[in-house]
């Protein structure tokens, strides 16, 4: 009897073996970056997602995560998740808008959309569906997994008090709708990467610039350059963030670990509005404590702001199909929540949605 367990016993080691070692051989192994360096906070959303698929996903795939400019330039990671060279990067779909104008409104809006109204449409009322199709034309899947309210606003040398103050004025600004605003403002748009509007500000290359929430612009040292603030953030009411995956990756994958991957990436959205708000809280603070000085603009400049803003939206809309869908899927879901958001004022998000661009303008350029 002892050699027949011996064997058994050896014969069951043997199949435990060769589960591991087929397990081992299994495991997808991605190599994921971002565009956002490691001094740049935003960098903590992308970390935050691929530390949760790596807790949630068991063995089957496993992520090495690189941040932004450690294994090629941030404007590259486009193409080298399209063609496959790695499998996967963080970004903000705005850096993409000179491929198609529709990634604009996938990642910001000028004077639109809060970043509750980015988390009740893609969840809800398929915005998640529009992700898909803009990037699936480059051979992508998107999980967007990041949303942050609006942005600080603009820092500069000089104060900015009101729209008045913008005549002349060169900004620093991401964007093409928020730029064709700003120039019917009277300013002009300078184009900066994020890493190089510390000195532009500090040389005076610049009258003013934008980059993030308040935490992410404190912790980026602006406070140290920059002693007056323009609030509140129009040109970027709220912005997405999230994880470009090349298509043969994603469909190497299981059905039930894609499904983690989602659900990864809504549990890392979630997080990512709390931790924004927390670090806005803090870095407000922060900035004031240093001597800051904050302009916020009138009501009456802001429906100024609103009224230029619904006329570059439709001009967009009809320079470009796929532009004119996704606006045409937003602000459709703007009319369709007005009315309860409305009657519940103050304490639903506290606007009253009475402004916003022509759907039948869009429709029209949709449907010419």
């Amino acid at each position: 009897m002892k050699p027949t367990r011996f064997a058994l016993t050896g014969l069951a080691a043997g199949i435990a073996l060769a589960g591991l070692t087929s397990t081992a051989q299994a495991q997808e192994s991605w190599t994921m970056t971002t565009t956002w360096p490691d001094n740049l906070d935003l960098i903590q959303i992308d970390r935050h997602w691929a530390e949760l698929v790596n807790h949630l996903a068991g063995d089957e795939l496993k992520i090495e995560f690189y941040a932004g400019g450690t294994l090629m330039p941030g404007t590259e990671v486009f193409d080298a998740t399209e063609t496959g060279s790695i499998q996967a990067a963080g970004d903000w779909p705005g850096y993409w808008a000179g491929r198609s104008p529709a990634f604009s409104p996938l990642a910001t809006t000028t004077s639109l959309f809060n970043g509750v109204d980015y988390l009740n449409w893609i969840n809800q009322w398929g915005g998640f569906d529009l992700y898909q199709e803009v990037y699936g034309q480059y051979n992508m899947v998107y999980l967007p997994y990041g949303i942050t309210n609006n942005e600080s606003g603009f820092r500069g040398g000089t104060p900015i008090e009101s729209l008045a103050d913008l005549e002349g004025k060169r900004l620093r600004l991401s964007g093409r709708d928020q730029g064709r605003v700003l120039e019917q403002l009277g300013g002009s748009q300078v184009t900066l990467a994020g890493g190089e509007i510390y000195q532009a500000i500090e040389r005076g290359v610049v009258d003013g610039a934008e980059f993030s929430t308040p935490g992410v612009d404190y912790k980026a040292g602006f406070s140290e350059v920059a002693d007056y603030w323009m609030t509140p953030g129009w040109h970027q009411s709220a912005s997405v963030f999230g994880v470009m995956i090349n298509q043969d990756a994603w469909d190497a994958l299981s059905e039930e670990t894609q499904e983690t991957l989602k659900i990864a990436a809504e549990a890392t959205m979630a997080w990512s509005l709390a931790w924004s708000e927390k670090q806005s809280t803090e870095g407000t603070a922060q900035f004031l404590e240093d001597g800051t000085t904050i302009n916020q603009l009138s009501e009456e400049d802001l429906a100024t702001i609103q009224d230029i803003t619904n006329e570059v939206i439709v001009q967009g809309a009809c320079e470009d199909p796929m532009h004119a869908k996704v606006y045409h899927s937003m602000i459709s879901y703007m009319q369709d929540y007005a009315q309860w958001r409305d009657v519940s004022v103050p304490f639903n998000m506290s606007r009253v949605t009475d402004n916003l661009p022509s759907l039948e303008d869009i429709e029209a350029c949709m449907n010419p």
